[in-house]
């Protein structure tokens, strides 16, 4: 029944996509034809690529500035060993990637290990531990 509605939903994002590459093809084809009656073509498809250009610019910026994308993240020290893997993983996912296999590998050939950093990372901290 969910499998049944997603496949609905993927149809329709897919028809919209779609739809909306027609419009933008049809759009840059008129555009071009239009110029190209008052510019040679090659001043035409300039014209046209850089019209395009300007409009995905124009739209990355609005929609990454709303988004919040150029702000900077603050970097809060993550608590925990899972906290340190997530955090890993985040900013740099190749190296996060590169040591689970690693320590995949590792964990296959000595179980009683995996074990240990299984109980590490569910372990219950009561705290923050002190330096003395």
């Amino acid at each position: 029944m969910i499998v049944k509605g997603l496949v609905k939903k993927l149809a329709a994002a897919f028809v919209v996509a779609g739809c909306a590459f027609v419009v933008v093809v049809a759009l840059g084809a008129t555009l071009y034809y239009a110029l190209a009656l008052v510019l040679p073509p090659l001043g035409a498809a300039a014209v046209t690529a850089g019209a395009f250009a300007l409009v995905a610019v124009i739209v990355a910026v609005v929609f990454l500035g709303a988004g919040g994308a150029f702000e900077e993240e603050e970097a809060l020290e993550p608590e925990g060993l899972g906290g340190r893997a997530y955090a890993l993983f985040r900013s740099r996912p190749i190296l996060g990637t590169v040591a689970a296999l690693a320590g995949g590998w590792i964990f296959l050939r000595n179980p009683a290990l995996a074990t240990m950093v299984a109980a590490a990372f569910t372990e219950k901290s009561n705290g923050r531990y002190r330096r003395r």
